[in-house]
């Protein structure tokens, strides 16, 4: 990122439909039905929960930093393939715990796909490691 210019900040509603883009080339294996109106949502509701991080005005990475009042929980770390290994993943990873600091948080869990062990590494990195006591459980709502 030498010379370049990073800064991470929330999310804009105009900004919905190039971050639905940006997932749909930088997310992987994404299984996810992404649409306008579920991101417009989250930001009804929490107006600073969707980070980008930007290197030099261009969109570069996401990071969903949730706080339901209870927990911390961080969803859809994405960086786009040309702004890998650069720290931007790092940065936005840092930027969500500061939010999460600032509700009293002390604890955060990451969403991360078994299979992506390209993320395994960031989050790793990051100091965050596989719970094995607990698992996830899912019920498809539709």
């Amino acid at each position: 990122m030498k010379d370049q210019v990073l800064t991470i900040r929330p999310a804009r509603q105009d900004e919905v439909p190039a971050i639905l883009a940006f997932w749909a080339e930088a997310a992987e294996g994404t299984d996810r039905h992404d649409s306008a109106g579920k991101v417009l949502a989250l930001l009804d509701r929490d107006p600073e929960a969707l980070l980008v991080a930007e290197v030099d005005g261009e969109l570069a990475g996401t990071l969903i930093a949730g706080w339901d009042g209870w927990r911390a929980h961080l969803y859809r770390l994405a960086v786009h393939p040309d702004h890998r290994r650069k720290g931007i993943g790092s940065k936005l990873i840092e930027a969500a715990e500061q939010r999460f600091a600032g509700f009293g948080a002390f604890r955060a869990d990451a969403m991360v796909l078994h299979d992506n062990t390209l993320a395994h590494h960031a989050w790793k990195a990051a100091g965050y490691a596989v719970q094995p006591e607990w698992g996830r459980w899912v019920k498809p709502l539709g």
